[in-house]
């Protein structure tokens, strides 16, 4: 840990070493994400300002087990986005934070603050922060998971304070399967789960290997109701971390009032 501790101070020094210059000094966000492709390229194009590290976990199954085999390697994780001079963290995978609950998702963003010393937040947190910034309580759920996950999410809203009117998965469990997943048929598959779903307020989207973003304001003008999804809506919560807005218009309610 001290070598740890001496590199995260060697980043924030070179930070401010940066500045004195004259250089202008990006923001820097944190990403943990359960895969290896670590920084999606909507992280880019949605926060071209800011700088975004990234380091992957290496889950191999979306399933309780798989999320078991990752969890001790967070914390190092954390620690090592620190040192790479990262200002706030994100966790980027909704199931390995809500898949024991309510009060296990503050742990892991405890956790994340403890070995870091950085600000954090979870993907999970982040999507419910996202439904409470438009008034959201009654949800349809479209999501990448089996039954005993979504589950496990259904139980995590609720404890959240939110009704799930409806929730379908995919029923995908190997990591590598959500890549045969395609934006028109995420875009069917989620608006006939809304439709299924009585009287519901919004439409949340959970998995952060499905890409959603271009999906968001389609989506909202079939449904009638704001959309919140995983992986756009983390990244906007990481930026709030760091002190910046996070609005980005033309990509659903939330990113354009932000």
């Amino acid at each position: 840990m001290a070598i740890a501790r001496r590199d995260v101070l060697k980043g924030t020094l070179a930070t401010v070493a940066s500045r004195a210059l004259g250089a202008p000094a990006r923001r820097v966000l944190g990403l943990i994400a359960p895969v290896d492709v670590a920084v999606p390229p909507e992280a880019g194009l949605l926060y071209p300002g800011v700088r975004f590290e990234g380091r992957g976990l290496g889950l191999r199954t979306m399933t309780p087990e798989g999320y078991d085999q990752v969890l001790e390697r967070i914390s190092p994780a954390a620690v090592a986005l620190a040192a790479a001079g990262a200002e706030a963290l994100v966790l980027m995978g909704t199931s390995l934070s809500f898949y024991r609950g309510a009060g296990f998702n503050r742990e892991l963003t405890r956790r994340m603050r403890a070995a870091a010393g950085r600000p954090a937040v979870t993907m999970s947190t982040a999507v419910c922060d996202a439904l409470r910034s438009v008034g959201a309580r009654r949800l349809a759920v479209a999501t990448a998971y089996d039954a005993e996950v979504n589950r496990r999410l259904q139980r995590f809203l609720y404890a959240e304070g939110f009704s799930v009117r409806a929730i379908r998965g995919l029923d995908i469990e190997r990591v590598e399967d959500i890549t045969s997943v395609t934006q028109a048929g995420l875009l069917r598959f989620s608006a006939a789960v809304y439709r299924s779903a009585r009287a519901a307020d919004a439409l949340l989207i959970s998995c952060g290997g499905l890409h959603t973003l271009d999906l968001l304001a389609p989506l909202e003008s079939r449904c009638g109701v704001p959309v919140v999804s995983s992986l756009p809506h983390a990244l906007w919560a990481g930026v709030r971390l760091l002190g910046l807005s996070g609005r980005v218009p033309g990509y659903g309610r939330v990113l354009a009032q932000a």
